[in-house]
């Protein structure tokens, strides 16, 4: 396999093809990520880098463990890297600061199965024959390094090293023959040429983009009152987008990055607030932070090249795997990205957990998703268990189980919770309040479960749920004459509290959710099912336990079950929460026959 090869199984997600490979002039494997920004890490990485841009290019393959074999090392193992180390956008820009001249179409990507261990590389195209490329000499220490010194990172086979002193000056004696000794006064107006047309950096806007260059100086020259001054380093292309890191036309004030994404206008963004929107998708498994998040989308009516200042509060993200969001500020959390609330029939794996050997005739269920970062320094504490348990009774669930017999003239208050059925660890809570029938029947139960991560699942599941157990036994409880089946107006009310169960009371129980960074978007599934077959053996439709009549007429036969799943902030207020959970079942309602479903009549 040669280089070509290579890269193209790890564009095709198959590293494993590398296995059995020795390091060779155009490959190099790293078990372990660059500590970056440790400064001895950042000198490792330049010296690799460069020395492959010096030797024809290469590939640089990250989370691949090797075995000495004769003298050379041999690709032996996929280790892989875990995510939380690795920014590629720090490595891009690692490269350019410390990289003269800079090394064109350097490529960082992921390479994998997102099932399995993954990979990270750097591609080092060939260079131009006529460039040497050169690092600051390496000190290992802390600050930034001596501008006044040179190095010259070569690769020789499968091992890099340093240029020797002694032929660094002979090719500068060679430059020196062919071309002359440059005179204080030629070199000085050299100086003043290059900083006249590219600025102090030596950099143009859009240097590194050639086919976008004039576009970007456009934006620049449309932006330069706000403060936009030269480059700090060339310009990149990340998917739709061309990025490039600019200073501040005053001194001593945070730098920017011009975005240019193909089809919005032009925006400058603050160096803080771009920051910001980095670390925001940097817990995302398997990709870099913007092809998570995204990138900045003006504001309505927002037509032309606008400016996202330092001091900014709130920015509009779109465009990555998270879908729309909006990053706000808040003290003293600091920068939270939260999703923009929209509908699927998409259902998660955890959609039935908490169901096994239960046949209910009916199920109101409010199952939230929460992947926080870093879910393993999560648990649930003896004190916080207890706090829970004095909640349940006063929560908006046990309301609402009260609520549906109080409006049929019953007392029925759910005020005693129980640990179980499911049961309680140091991974898990689960709670039960059970209405019972004069006989002892179980009519009503209201359900309250939380999970932290388990090998089988990722994320932090939290669960809320009212269900009928029996309508005859509730019938029986209530006293004669009064119906059991609901009014779209009660389980309306059941969902919304279930949902604000499940979304707040129950999250509280691993600390402050305000803490805690997302690693893909939270969401909501909300769900109606029969799940207890009548004598026939068939599931009996929904609208045999509620009235559905306010959906307007059905389109087909009648369902045991319907969902709708929510991508949205868990937090908010009731208000916003049963604004959103309206439309959501208008969305449901629609997709499963209910077509001329309108929010106006719920």
């Amino acid at each position: 396999m040669d280089l070509k090869g290579a890269l193209a199984a790890l564009e095709a997600d198959e590293p494993q093809a590398l296995l059995g490979l020795r390091e060779s002039q155009w490959i190099d494997a790293k078990k372990a990520a660059y500590r970056l920004p440790e400064p001895y890490a950042v000198e490792e990485l330049s010296k690799d880098v460069a020395a492959f841009a010096n030797g024809g290019g290469g590939v640089i393959v990250i989370g691949v463990a090797t075995r000495p074999d004769r003298g050379t090392e041999v690709l032996d193992q996929i280790v892989g890297v875990d995510p939380a180390t690795v920014t590629v956008d720090q490595i891009r820009k690692q490269i350019r600061q410390r990289i003269t001249p800079s090394v064109l179409g350097v490529r960082i990507g992921w390479s994998g199965p997102e099932d399995a261990e993954r990979v990270v590389f750097i591609d080092i195209p060939a260079q131009p024959a006529d460039r040497l490329f050169v690092v600051a000499a390496p000190v290992g220490k802390h600050g930034a390094p001596r501008a006044d010194t040179v190095a010259v990172p070569v690769r020789d086979g499968d091992q890099t090293h340093w240029l020797p002193r002694t032929e660094i000056q002979q090719l500068l004696t060679a430059g020196v023959r062919a071309s002359g000794m440059p005179t204080a006064q030629a070199l000085a107006a050299l100086v003043r040429e290059a900083a006249a047309e590219a600025g102090a950096t030596g950099l143009r806007i859009g240097e590194g983009l050639p086919d976008r260059e004039r576009e970007m100086r456009e934006a620049h020259q449309q932006l330069v009152a706000a403060g936009l001054g030269q480059p700090a380093g060339e310009a990149w292309s990340h998917g739709r987008a061309a990025l490039q890191d600019l200073q501040h036309a005053r001194a001593g004030e945070p730098g920017w990055v011009l975005c240019l994404v193909a089809g919005r206008p032009p925006v400058a963004v603050a160096a803080p607030v771009w920051q910001a929107i980095v670390d925001a998708g940097r817990a995302d498994a398997g990709q870099d932070p913007l092809a998570a998040v995204g990138f900045p989308v003006p504001s309505a009516g927002e037509g032309g090249p606008w400016v996202i200042e330092a001091g900014a509060q709130d920015v509009d993200l779109d465009g990555g795997s998270w879908g729309a969001g909006r990053l706000t500020r808040s003290a003293p959390a600091g920068w939270r990205w939260q999703p923009v609330p929209r509908f699927s029939l998409q259902q998660g794996r955890s959609a039935k957990n908490w169901t096994a050997d239960q046949t209910p005739q009916l199920r109101m269920r409010a199952l939230v998703n929460l992947p926080w970062a870093d879910p393993g320094a999560l648990e649930i504490t003896k004190p916080r268990r207890q706090q829970l348990e004095q909640q349940l009774p006063y929560s908006t669930l046990a309301g609402a189980l009260t609520l549906l017999s109080g409006r049929r003239g019953a007392q029925l208050p759910a005020a005693r919770w129980e640990r179980g059925p499911f049961g309680n660890t140091a991974r898990s809570v689960g709670y039960t309040c059970t209405v019972t029938a004069p006989g002892g029947s179980p009519a009503l139960k209201a359900a309250a479960m939380l999970a932290l991560p388990t090998t089988l699942e990722s994320t932090v599941v939290a669960c809320a749920e009212i269900v009928v157990e029996d309508a005859a036994a509730w019938a029986a409880a209530l006293g004669p004459g009064w119906d059991t089946r609901l009014d779209l107006d009660e389980v309306q009310e059941v969902l919304l509290s279930a949902w604000e169960t499940a979304a707040e009371l129950l999250p509280a129980i691993v600390g402050d959710p305000t803490e805690l960074r997302w690693a893909a978007p939270p969401t909501t599934e909300l769900r109606l099912t029969c799940e207890q077959p009548a004598q026939n053996g068939v599931l009996p439709a929904l609208d045999t336990f509620i009235d559905l009549e306010p959906f307007g007429p059905r389109d087909g036969g009648g369902r045991p079950e319907m969902a709708v799943t929510i991508t949205a902030a868990p937090a908010m207020a009731r208000s916003q929460r049963r604004n959103v959970m309206r439309q959501a079942l208008v969305r449901m309602a629609r997709e499963f026959g209910y077509v001329d479903a309108e929010l106006e009549l719920l």
